[in-house]
């Protein structure tokens, strides 16, 4: 069994020794350009068109990561990347469903204790104690409830939140309200307090973060982006926090990447900047799951993770 492997900046070694003690009959290489020999598995991150592009053989494509946006995006943009008929798995959770609750826990709290307001008066040297939140009215939306999104849900309403999530399709889930659909949108943010977005990158989410959303939602709410900076307008945050829509926002992705230097976010007093780090890939996490995967389709089993490319997740 063949296996090429191409990250712009992993460790490769590291990848290859993990996955030859997992999987010990594997001949696993770090694809290199000119390389056109025989492959059975690839596992890539932004891979350079010629590496998939005409490859026969492949029986399936794994990226190192939960998001398949810049490897779809690489496919819109030059047809015929990734071969036919192949498989395209993502990291349903490589460790970064965790990491994913630490991050919106920790944050929720945040503003649940207003330490984001204390941190204010600090540097203004005003000693006032404020009233928490009623947990009551502090109500967490979640949009998005696939893996990731699911997880922090569950979590937060085993914090005593009450939670709730929005997505394409009704999602079954303990102790949280679903709702789905376009039509069922207004009635998930006119009750939210909190709006953490889980959402997959698609041709119909981005953007979905804008001023109208924000108007829907109880006023001085309070932003989380988890996902993707394309989900979000940059602009329009800026307005809604001067309207009041928006009381304060944690964002963890953004449009470009790393934040300019000039960008307004890194000053701004009610806007938490953190650089894209609220779920990593962890290498032997991943690695499971790709072995995993790979002892699946070879025993002729469906593998997990594998992206409808016409939904974009």
């Amino acid at each position: 069994m063949d296996i090429i492997f191409y990250h712009p900046f992993f460790d490769a070694a590291q990848w290859i020794q993990g996955m030859q003690h997992r999987l010990p009959n594997i001949n696993i290489r770090q694809w290199k350009r000119g390389d056109n020999a025989h492959a059975d598995y690839a596992m890539v991150w932004a891979p350079p068109y010629e590496m998939l592009a005409n490859r026969s053989g492949l029986k399936g494509i794994f990226t190192l990561g939960a998001g398949v946006e810049a490897i779809l995006k690489q496919e819109q943009q030059r047809p015929g990347m990734l071969p036919a008929g192949v498989p395209l798995m993502r990291l349903q959770d490589a460790g970064m469903g965790l990491q994913m609750r630490e991050y919106a826990v920790a944050t929720v709290l945040h503003y649940l204790r207003r330490m984001d307001e204390y941190k204010l008066q600090q540097g203004q040297k005003t000693w006032k104690q404020l009233e928490s939140h009623d947990r009551r009215d502090f109500v967490i939306g979640v949009l998005g409830a696939g893996v990731l999104g699911r997880s922090v849900a569950e979590t937060l309403v085993e914090f005593g939140f009450t939670v709730r999530c929005w997505s394409r399709t009704p999602k079954q889930i303990n102790k949280v309200d679903s709702f789905y659909g376009q039509d069922q949108l207004g009635d998930f943010l006119s009750g939210s307090k909190v709006l953490i977005n889980l959402l997959p990158d698609t041709p119909h989410t981005r953007g979905i973060l804008n001023l109208s959303l924000f108007s829907q939602l109880k006023p001085k709410s309070y932003l989380i982006n988890l996902a993707r900076g394309s989900h979000l307008i940059e602009h329009d945050l800026l307005v809604a926090i001067n309207k009041g829509y928006i009381a304060a926002a944690s964002l963890d992705v953004f449009t470009e990447e790393p934040l300019p230097e000039m960008h307004p976010f890194w000053t701004h007093p009610r806007i938490t900047v953190t650089p894209h780090i609220a779920a990593i890939t962890i290498p032997n996490i991943a690695m499971d799951k790709v072995s995993e995967n790979i002892r699946r389709i070879e025993k002729g089993e469906l593998p997990t993770g594998v992206v409808d490319i016409k939904l974009g997740y």
